[in-house]
């Protein structure tokens, strides 16, 4: 499919590659830029804010020689360091509240609008909030393990090739850097195996209406053999974001250079204020960027993992061709939607079918 979405039953609900992935979300980047990057823009403006206090404290700090001049620096890098911690949390309760309007978007061809998505992020912020900080800790938690078994295996290889490196330096060499390379491969695999298993909290927050920990527990669940598509977005992402900030950072390094500015980075912290200040923001305006891709890449992720798993096309095709189901109070049927309002009511099983009596056709 290489034209646009135009309708619902555009959208091709076969299992995505990583590639087809990267390219549906690029797509869908480039019809709703303006909106997604108004989306994005908030939260990192909130980050840009913390990490220029954060620069402007650290830097200020080691150069002046009044002890109160000391402590306002200090509590100035606490709030600034703070201030950039929330805004990485408030992230991903945008791209949470995001998740429902790009998901509704995805499949009924509702549109992409700022107002929907935080008006859903004001309607289960502290679920969402709640999620966030679980997510948070999961993913440190994970880079934590992935970190561990890398030194672990670092340590053998550089034990094994000074070893081997007694007896040939070349042999030594070689396997101390493969060695290497295959332990960061597998600290990554590590890592994404694991990360990738909170990939759709937002999602089953937002579209299946969960509580909290029910999102966690249906993200379990859900996600499965996702490690090389998440590595794999995490590749273009980085690749992409070091390119937007290589093009903007440009501009401002010949400017710098031209002011007799030292771009050297082993002098970076000798640099001044005003060029520390504007590659932050700079940095940060990369993300503004690129952070409505992970939107639309999970998004994506969680139909296709539907799709995969739980036969998600069917229901959509259901949905689209047979009149919509009645509502019952406090019930929820088992053939109900995935996207639904609101909190989703418990799920109450009919009761039983009572064997008939007599005869088949129930004649006596």
């Amino acid at each position: 499919m290489n034209g646009p979405l135009n309708n619902p039953s555009d959208l091709s609900l076969a299992p995505l590659g990583a590639g087809d992935l990267i390219d549906r979300a690029v797509r869908l980047y480039r019809r709703h830029f303006l909106t997604l990057i108004r989306i994005a823009a908030p939260p990192v403006l909130v980050s840009a804010v913390g990490s220029t206090l954060t620069t402007i404290a650290f830097r200020a700090m080691f150069v002046t020689s009044s002890d109160a001049r000391v402590a306002l620096y200090v509590l100035m890098l606490l709030a600034g360091f703070g201030i950039a911690i929330g805004g990485s949390l408030f992230s991903l309760i945008v791209m949470g509240g995001a998740a429902r309007n790009l998901v509704a978007h995805l499949l009924w061809n509702e549109p992409v609008s700022f107002r929907t998505t935080y008006r859903a992020v004001k309607e289960r912020f502290w679920a969402l909030l709640g999620a966030s900080v679980l997510v948070g800790v999961w993913i440190i938690f994970c880079f934590w393990i992935a970190t561990t078994a890398f030194y672990i295996v670092e340590i053998i290889v550089v034990i094994g090739s000074v070893k081997i490196g007694e007896l040939s330096r070349w042999m030594g060499g070689i396997i101390g850097g493969l060695g290497t390379t295959g332990a960061v491969m597998g600290a990554a695999i590590i890592f994404f195996l694991l990360v990738g298993h909170m990939a759709y909290v937002p999602q089953a927050l937002l579209v299946e209406g969960k509580g909290v920990f029910a999102a966690v527990g249906r993200s379990f669940s859900l996600a499965s053999g996702n490690a090389r598509r998440l590595m794999a977005m995490t590749l273009f992402t980085a690749f992409a974001t070091y390119s937007a900030l290589m093009l903007l950072v440009i501009p401002l390094g010949w400017y710098g250079y031209l002011n007799g500015v030292d771009l050297s980075p082993f002098t970076q912290f000798e640099s001044p204020a005003w060029y520390a200040i504007g590659y932050e923001v700079i940095w940060q305006c990369s993300h503004i960027l690129l952070a409505p891709i992970w939107m639309l890449a999970l998004s994506l992720m969680y139909v296709d993992e539907r799709v995969r798993h739980e036969g998600y096309d069917i229901e959509l095709m259901a949905a689209r061709q047979l009149p919509q189901m009645p509502q019952l109070a406090g019930v929820m049927s088992p053939f109900a939607p995935a996207l639904v309002t609101g909190r989703a009511p418990k799920f109450v099983p009919p009761p039983p079918i009572q064997p008939p009596t007599g005869s088949v056709l129930g004649l006596r």
